[in-house]
């Protein structure tokens, strides 16, 4: 039994930007010898979101749309008067979905559903360089 972190880097065109960091999931369980235990994907900072989507093209519009629907950009909000940023949008829509998610591994592999992909949501106002912090706890090979 071990703990193991990891890190992946990676920029966004900022709010809408949805990000598949299944493939590089399933590398760092693949090439670290991952056996059976618990994955955890977090993001450091208050804009951006991990959640699990069927990642393909519709729904990739469709994400974007629900929550521009659920909290509008076109508006101000409280934060906005505190910083001047115009970004009170992307932090509550990124506390809508939470920091991160833990997936299982079994076997060597990830326990996601057929259809099932981990993914980052950019909710920020502009381009982001970005990091997850991806945690192992469990057994090796």
């Amino acid at each position: 039994m071990g703990t193991f972190k990891f890190e992946y880097r990676f920029k966004t065109e900022g709010d809408g930007t949805v990000v598949d960091l299944t493939g590089e999931l399933e590398r760092i369980v693949e090439e670290n010898g991952l056996q059976s235990g618990l994955l955890n994907v977090f993001v450091p900072g208050s804009t951006g979101a991990i959640t699990t989507i069927e990642y393909e093209p519709g729904l990739i519009k469709d994400i974007p749309e629900l929550f521009e629907k659920l909290i509008p950009s076109d508006r101000s909000y409280y934060h906005d008067q505190t910083w001047g940023d115009a970004n009170g949008f992307s932090h509550l829509r990124a506390a809508l979905v939470g920091p991160s998610i833990t997936v299982p591994v079994s076997d060597g592999s990830l326990q996601l559903g057929t259809w099932q992909q981990v993914v980052f949501l950019e909710f920020d106002n502009r381009a982001r360089n970005r990091r997850v912090v991806i945690t192992f706890v469990g057994d090796l090979v």
